[in-house]
């Protein structure tokens, strides 16, 4: 089976990681959290980049535009509401919360926010200042009105899934830059990457962000005939293994990088606390689980093993 993206999609691919990169990736980021002209740089590269004219609820070309554009956002720890102005409803950036303890990743930046739970509720939004928190620097406490209807099933596994490919660019940076480490960092007279249980380390991360982005892949060419509860479950699932490779891979590589991957002088330290409101939000990867619990006994949970479901 071939699951390569379609060329224009790669060559997209390629413009949109040099543009983002030509930003600064994650040392820009660390400097955004003290300065808002590199928020608002980021936001004028997206729209250089034809961002915010990518019509992801109809387009099939255009979804899979943003996918890679979210991955590249993800891999430079891009200090900007990319998925949720992707998914603008009238003029209002959408942002998937719990409304138990609503909080909006980058909720301080000028504009209308709207909100959505993982059920579809809407709420108006009222996002409060930023508390200056290390894990999520751009993370803000939001007040929220009284439930006004619903958001599109749609919208709401679109969120999960182009968040999901914001967390494949990172792990994937992450495993390129603990890949490097080994390969650099001499210990008792040779590279670290020649001790077998550093190998085994790499090659376990490997596979996981490898398989993570077979998922995003797969997920993505669901066809429309496919029926709206499965396509939920699809992204579901796609958002815990997205959350579960993130913490895995993200600890692999603290580990290997030391203390040095706690300080903000390495890129990894600034990609996991950038990363860590999509890993965390709207759920935690145990309440994800929980959910799809029902989706296993109707069958809307498809596996190898699985009975045809009509449509």
């Amino acid at each position: 089976m071939n699951t390569e993206l379609p060329q224009d999609v790669t060559d997209f691919a390629a413009v949109a990681v040099k543009r983002l990169a030509r930003l600064g990736g994650p040392p820009a980021a660390l400097r955004a959290e003290t300065d808002d002209s590199v928020r608002c740089a980021a936001g004028d590269a997206l729209g250089e980049l034809g961002a915010f004219d990518l019509d992801i609820r109809s387009g099939s070309d255009d979804l899979l535009a943003a996918a890679v554009l979210c991955q590249a956002a993800g891999a430079t720890a891009l200090p900007y509401p990319l998925v949720e102005e992707l998914l603008t409803v009238d003029g209002a950036r959408l942002s998937l919360v719990n409304p138990q303890a609503p909080r909006i990743d980058h909720g301080d930046l000028p504009g209308r926010w709207l909100a959505a739970d993982i059920d579809g509720t809407r709420y108006q939004a009222r996002p409060a200042a930023r508390t200056a928190a290390k894990l999520g620097p751009f993370l803000v406490p939001a007040t929220l009105s009284a439930p006004e209807g619903t958001v599109s099933a749609t919208d709401v596994n679109l969120h999960l899934v182009l968040g999901s490919w914001r967390i494949l660019g990172a792990v994937q940076q992450a495993l390129d830059i603990a890949t490097g480490h080994v390969q650099a960092r001499v210990q008792f007279g040779k590279p670290l990457a020649d001790f077998q249980a550093v190998r085994f380390a790499i090659a376990d991360a490997a596979v996981l962000v490898r398989g993570l982005h077979e998922l995003a892949k797969y997920t993505l060419s669901r066809p429309k005939s496919v029926p709206a509860r499965i396509l939920s479950a699809d992204a579901l699932v796609l958002r815990l293994k997205a959350a579960d490779t993130a913490r895995q891979v993200l600890r692999t590589a603290h580990q290997l990088l030391g203390a040095l991957g706690f300080c903000d002088e390495s890129d990894i330290s600034v990609l996991d606390r950038h990363t860590q409101p999509l890993i965390r939000l709207p759920l935690s990867a145990e309440a994800l689980a929980l959910r799809l619990i029902p989706d296993v006994a109707d069958g809307s949970f498809e596996t190898l093993f699985s009975g045809r479901i009509p449509a």
